[in-house]
């Protein structure tokens, strides 16, 4: 199971971008190979913020489709993640609350690996990132 991280759809959808390619190779890749393609509402929410944010809002549209078609499963976030991810970001205090609520999630459903391109997954201990650098 690989959880797909909110810079995924937005490179997807987005303009021009180094990453936009490698994004696409990646998911194209992981389907092909029949591995399980999970998230959860905490992603939604942040391409709705960040869209929001810099006055794109035609973009949340596509980036919410694109990511629906790929994913098989949308993790609910329960109360129980949020205090995980307290717990998290108190441990390291340069992880964001949003990383540290996609790490409680995952933790709680078994999931070990993590596409994106945020290298602050990979300072989690056993949580493999499958990204650029």
């Amino acid at each position: 199971m690989i959880f797909i991280d909110s810079n995924i759809p937005m490179y997807l959808v987005g303009g021009a971008h180094p990453h936009q390619a490698e994004s696409q190779v990646l998911v194209e890749r992981l389907a092909a190979a029949g591995q399980q393609l999970v998230t959860d509402a905490e992603v939604l929410q942040e391409i709705l913020h960040r869209y929001t944010a810099i006055g794109r809002r035609n973009k949340i549209g596509p980036a919410f489709q694109v990511l629906l078609d790929i994913v098989d499963d949308v993790f609910a976030v329960e109360k129980a993640d949020v205090l995980r991810a307290a717990e998290i970001a108190q441990h390291l205090a340069s992880f964001s609350a949003r990383d540290a609520l996609h790490i409680a999630v995952m933790e709680r459903h078994g999931v070990q690996s993590v596409l994106s391109f945020d290298a602050d997954f990979d300072r989690w201990p056993g949580l493999k990132r499958i990204g650029g650098i």
